[in-house]
């Protein structure tokens, strides 16, 4: 059977809501064959890793570590597979040898997530895998993202967008299985701290990383450190704002170190992007 020709279209117009969208995936995973699970650690993907356990599917999940990967996301890849009895496998990959990614072009992440995509499919195969899913769900906007013109030529299927499960609903559902995940931040990769055209460097990705750790650590959630001519430019929701103008001095003490200057972004920061 063809890779990309097993699922079934459960898409009644009259048929609507987290309920039908659920028992539209579990259907889609029970009609599986086995396959490889791109897994991030993320909302998205722990829910699908979650729900194919569920249905007792053949699979093995992948998270693959490079630079661009802080350390916490596989903290919570290995927590959430130990937690499930999930079958997982790290690999690891050093992107930063590859001149067109590290250059950061436009489309850097085409480039980048075709390598992440052809490693673990390589691993996959070696495996016995000939499918590979991955958590894109159907809140992700496709047109205009150069890594999702990846996923499709390396024919990688996304059961979440085709079921319609939306990021809010995939939320919820996780919330009511009770994965630890349900409420955890998206988060982009630390190469999007970047601008495009400025060349990525392992001492930038560290400092980005460190420095957004120690923020965490105050308790800040859902921020971003952008480099900008050699500044740290905050970017916060914008309920955040009163605690870091009372806490600017600390906050300039930990990252002056790694920045010529700390700024904050006066645009509030939105969730889930």
């Amino acid at each position: 059977m063809h890779r990309n020709t097993f699922f079934v279209k459960l898409r009644p117009k009259a048929l609507k809501g987290a309920a039908f969208m659920t028992r539209s995936l579990y259907e889609y995973l029970q009609k599986s064959p086995p396959f490889a699970l791109a897994f991030s650690g993320g909302v998205d993907s722990a829910y699908l890793l979650y729900a194919a356990m569920k249905n007792h599917c053949q699979l093995t999940a992948y998270f693959i570590k490079t630079p661009f990967q802080p350390q916490f996301e596989l903290d919570d890849a290995l927590r959430l597979a130990e937690e499930l009895s999930a079958p997982l496998k790290v690999l690891s990959l050093d992107i930063l040898d590859r001149e067109v990614i590290i250059s950061n072009p436009a489309d850097r992440c085409y480039f980048c997530k075709k390598a992440l995509f052809t490693a673990l499919t390589s691993q996959a195969k070696r495996d016995g895998y000939t499918l590979v899913f991955d958590g894109t769900n159907a809140s992700d906007q496709t047109d205009d993202r150069p890594g999702m013109k990846a996923l499709t030529e390396l024919q990688v299927l996304s059961p979440l967008r085709e079921c319609g499960l939306t990021k809010q609903t995939i939320r919820q559902l996780s919330k009511e299985a009770g994965l630890f995940t349900y409420d955890k931040p998206s988060y982009a990769c630390l190469a999007t701290r970047i601008p495009t055209g400025t060349r990525i460097t392992g001492n930038l990705l560290n400092k980005i990383e460190t420095c957004e750790q120690s923020l965490a650590h105050l308790g800040y959630r859902d921020f971003r450190i952008r480099l900008l001519d050699g500044c740290a430019r905050l970017q916060l929701l914008e309920s955040q704002f009163p605690q870091a103008l009372r806490q600017k001095n600390q906050i300039r003490e930990l990252l002056l170190p790694h920045f010529k200057e700390v700024l904050l972004d006066l645009t509030p920061r939105k969730g889930d992007d």
